[in-house]
């Protein structure tokens, strides 16, 4: 696109006898032709850094540009480097804007025979840029596609989407980590319109910090990940590079929704050697995320190898998790009277059965904390001076963090009340 562009512009400057540039719509350069006369500060600016300042665009704007139809005057405005008038006409198919070509007045006035060549310079250049617009929704659909096969259970499409995306230069080959990033609601739920945009957006950007063919992106109904690739680095160094990308993408998530940090989590999974394997790293970061989410306590951005038990627990189903809480515990976590009971359960186990330093941070005195846990185990059955069921009981209130809604069992031993 941009090389026809640049015909496009050459063969205009040509007939013109005069500079010629083309913007896209947000007023970066996309392509222009040796200067025949002088030029300022703005186009300068322009040529070096591929943009403008806000300010020249808010003048842009400002003077009527983007609703524009024909050929209008942009006129000087030194403050922000622009010294000489501007001709331009905007860039249009169907109605849509796609860029401006502008003339520069220092090149001399702009007669009839240049509006009309300015015109059909724009004609043009719409049909370039509107089939450009098309080839890359078109590339980055195909992209899309790829990188849904390449998470998919089936190792022969994983392997094919692999090859696909290195012969198609969509990716390097290399090392690989994926991030994931979830927004408020529950899993599997399909998220609001807006806040999938959000999440997509965000994402997106986190992947343009990434050298090209180094980052993919795929938003699904309820998440969205980031492939990252890694050619030539160590495990270590990817990991310290994914934490670091994953803290970034947390940010814009938190930008672009407004809602603060506590409705956004990134889970980052671990390296894999290459892209075939991506699956794997992926799942764990899809887990890493939602047991953050779940859980509340392990922050907003969270590595899988920082889960430790919840990596475990993570892999079960609802039906296995059930299974595996000590009978006598179930009912305990169903009955919302016994909450405080729990939590005293709680403190003491992640406090290592430490009395002091549970009655510390669960404000309360050694005395009151004894005679609760007393009461916990007369209403489950467990005796927590015994090594098993002291583990029973912390990996059953670790599994209801996961899936809080886990029935009660009806089939409890005889408990004393």
């Amino acid at each position: 696109m941009v090389s026809e562009l640049q015909r496009l512009v050459d063969a205009f400057g040509a007939r013109l006898g005069r500079s010629v540039a083309v913007d896209d719509a947000r007023l970066k350069l996309l392509a222009y032709n040796a200067h025949t006369g002088d030029v300022d500060d703005a186009r300068i600016e322009s040529v070096m850094h591929r943009g403008v300042s806000t300010a020249l665009v808010a003048h842009v704007s400002a003077h009527g540009a983007a609703q524009a139809s024909d050929v209008f005057t942009l006129p000087p405005c030194p403050r922000i480097g622009i010294t000489m008038e501007r001709v331009g006409i905007p860039i249009r198919y169907d109605d849509a804007l796609l860029g401006y070509v502008w003339l520069i007045g220092s090149d001399g006035p702009v007669g009839d025979r240049d509006v009309e060549l300015l015109r059909e310079s724009a004609a043009q250049a719409a049909l370039v840029l509107h089939r450009g617009h098309l080839g890359v929704d078109v590339t980055r659909s195909h992209a899309r596609e790829l990188v849904r096969d390449l998470i998919a259970p089936d190792q022969a499409l994983r392997t094919e989407a692999s090859v696909a995306l290195v012969e198609e230069e969509h990716a390097v080959a290399g090392p690989v980590a994926v991030l994931v990033a979830m927004v408020g609601g529950e899993e599997g739920e399909p998220l609001a319109e807006e806040r999938r945009l959000a999440l997509e957006l965000a994402v997106d950007r986190c992947r343009r910090r990434l050298p090209p063919s180094r980052g993919l992106a795929l938003t699904r109904p309820d998440h969205a990940l980031l492939l990252t690739i890694w050619p030539g680095a160590r495990s270590q160094v990817i990991e310290r590079h994914a934490a670091e990308l994953a803290e970034v993408l947390r940010e814009k998530l938190d930008a672009e929704l407004g809602l603060g940090r506590a409705a956004c989590w990134v889970g980052v999974g671990g390296p894999r050697p290459r892209l075939t394997e991506a699956l794997s790293s992926y799942e764990e970061a899809r887990r890493a995320a939602e047991v953050a989410r779940i859980t509340g306590t392990l922050g907003h951005v969270v590595a899988h190898q920082q889960l430790g038990v919840y990596a475990l627990l993570g892999k079960l189903t609802p039906d296995q998790l059930a299974e595996g809480i000590h009978p006598g515990l179930r009912p305990l976590l169903a009955n919302p009277a016994h909450r405080g009971l729990v939590e005293t359960l709680r403190g003491y186990l992640d406090h290592a059965g430490d009395a002091q330093r549970a009655a510390t941070a669960l404000h309360v005195h050694r005395s009151t904390l004894y005679k609760r846990l007393h009461r916990v185990e007369q209403l489950t059955g467990l005796r927590l001076d015994v090594g098993d069921d002291r583990l029973a009981a912390h990996l059953g209130l670790k599994t209801a963090e996961l899936h809080p809604r886990l029935p009660a069992s009806t089939h409890a031993p005889d408990m004393v009340f």
